[in-house]
């Protein structure tokens, strides 16, 4: 057999923008003209997921504009890229195999995920034919993300006798995803003994980070290539006479450690959230405490330092050590920093409400009130300086309703939003490892709102690492109070819990959205009804079995 050379362009395409994406694909078949196939991204046309676009008459003009500027572009080289493609009244998640003008043969996605952030079932129907093309003496199979998760396409290819296999991925990052997928590429390759491309989407889209990381295994089942984690970038595999594959020493397989992989895909998310949606650069109020410290890190590494403004908002209960640490922040990632006090304000609101207050006692209103002065202070500067805000809550809080609507969730896009608290508190140690930009003593005080005197989060939550893991039980793996009771957490913690998290849903619902990072997201992995009276039902689970008595 000849040698020959893929391309796995692992790059970050913009959903919609259909002329800028084909604008990148053209480009990279020319410069890789040496390769014999250059291989796209699922739907890198219309970028990954396209959702409701995908209903409009227009759009599908655009694709069929741009398969034809790339099969013109291909001439030196073969393109293979992911696009939808409408056969009469069906629609598909197609992949052409384009040159020299000619669509040399077309595959249509067999499997299409229905469960977590997927919803291909509302837009497109399976394919059930099998996709094989030849190109220089190979019989090359296609595969698209899904097929690869089930055995039947597969061996189905292996019944072609093709050579080795294409598979076109927009796969989402979270936790633990790069050792599910490797995972994965072993078991069919031991099932089949074919070699396997995989080429991963790479960048962000609203909630879904799409980290790259593509692999390359030959047919005994050893990992030949492994492309940088959140790094847009293209890598040639060769092929040599005797079927063997080599990739370039970069690319070998390397480990990861998982504090670096979920921050780097935050720092992704960040940065493409806020280029691909025409702002200027951030602002956010910088507290001095733990959660504004690792949002500002975050967005200083995304953007740099000259496009993020904090801004410190203190009031009467925000103490000395607050407004030091947050001034001294700013000052070591050299960002612009304000300081507005936010006293004034208070007083004239709580003035203008007395006569509608009168007789009655203060409480979390006074509380919420200073929250949603800063909010209204903060998207000011955002629509003066033409800014994003980002809001700063994590998981935790905003899990149990731990946050303010119209207050501290003004924004218009959450960093930590899927980031339990004690996973905050390791990131922004990693952050630290080697050159410390938050001080020190934010990670290690007593969090606290700071919206009464001696405030601390745990008067009124379980201690964080109680919390997240009866969160984790409860929202991520659909436990019942009683199972999480029965493996040892106390009763009363357990169903506060739970009654906060399912009476908060509609704060969730307002609040901005975030990258997924954990298996269930408060986003579209988690659907739930706001007027939901379920937790009553659970409860009286709870109480009939004696493991709970009302107080």
């Amino acid at each position: 057999m000849k040698p020959m050379t893929v391309t796995l362009a692992q790059l970050d395409f913009t959903v919609g923008a259909v002329q800028r994406n084909t604008d990148l694909i053209v480009t990279t078949i020319g410069k890789y003209s040496d390769s014999d196939i250059v291989v796209f991204p699922e739907l890198a046309i219309t970028g990954y997921p396209p959702e409701d676009l995908l209903f409009r008459e227009d759009l599908e003009a655009l694709v069929d504009q741009a398969l034809t500027r790339i099969a013109e572009a291909a001439q030196l080289n073969v393109a293979v890229v992911g696009h939808p493609q409408r056969v009469g009244n069906e629609l598909y998640n197609s992949v052409s195999v384009l040159h020299r003008g000619k669509c040399l043969t077309r595959y249509h996605k067999q499997r299409l995920p229905q469960y977590g952030v997927f919803d291909e079932q509302r837009y497109f129907i399976p394919g059930h034919e099998n996709g094989v093309f030849e190109w220089q003496g190979y019989r090359i199979g296609l595969l698209v993300c899904e097929d690869l998760w089930h055995r039947e396409p597969l061996q189905r290819l292996q019944a072609e006798r093709v050579d080795f296999v294409l598979s076109l991925n927009a796969s989402p990052y979270e936790i633990d995803k790069h050792q599910q997928r490797l995972h994965i590429l072993q078991q069919r390759v031991s099932e089949t003994q074919l070699p396997i491309l995989y080429v991963n989407n790479c960048g962000g889209q609203d909630e879904l980070v799409f980290d790259g990381h593509s692999l390359v295994m030959d047919g005994q089942g050893r990992l030949i290539a492994e492309l940088p984690h959140c790094q847009p970038l293209c890598a040639q595999i060769h092929i040599d006479a005797t079927g063997n594959f080599t990739a370039d020493t970069e690319l070998s397989p390397y480990s990861l450690d998982t504090l670096e992989a979920v921050y780097q895909a935050l720092v992704l998310a960040v940065r493409d959230y806020v280029s691909k949606n025409g702002f200027q650069g951030i602002t956010l109020g910088l507290s001095g405490g733990i959660d504004s410290a690792l949002t500002l890190a975050v967005a200083v590494d995304a953007l740099g330092a000259e496009k993020c403004h904090a801004i410190m908002m203190p009031f009467r209960y925000t103490s000395q050590m607050s407004q030091d640490d947050a001034r001294e922040q700013a000052s070591r990632m050299d960002v612009a920093y304000d300081v507005i006090a936010i006293e004034p304000m208070y007083e004239a609101f709580v003035g203008q409400l007395a006569p509608i207050f009168s007789g009655k006692p203060a409480d979390t209103t006074e509380e919420n009130l200073q929250a949603r002065i800063r909010g209204t202070l903060l998207m000011a500067v955002s629509n003066k300086n033409r800014s994003l805000v980002l809001t700063t809550g994590n998981k935790s809080e905003l899990a149990v309703g731990y946050c303010t609507l119209y207050g501290d969730m003004n924004g218009g896009f959450a960093p930590l939003k899927d980031i339990p608290k004690t996973l905050v508190f390791e990131l922004a140690q990693y952050r630290n490892r080697d050159h410390e930009v938050i001080p020190e003593r934010v990670i290690t005080r007593p969090p606290s709102a700071e919206l009464a005197p001696d405030q601390i989060d745990q008067d009124s939550l379980p201690p964080y690492d109680v919390l997240d893991k009866i969160l984790m039980l409860y929202v991520e793996q659909d436990w019942s109070p009683a199972a999480i009771i029965d493996c040892g957490f106390d009763a009363d913690d357990v169903l506060r819990v739970v009654r906060l998290v399912d009476i908060n849903e509609y704060k969730r619902r307002q609040g901005a959205i975030g990258p997924k990072i954990t298996s269930r997201n408060f986003g579209k992995d988690r659907r739930y009804p706001i007027t939901n009276h379920f937790r009553y039902e659970l409860e009286r689970q709870v109480q009939a079995r004696g493991s709970y008595e009302k107080n």
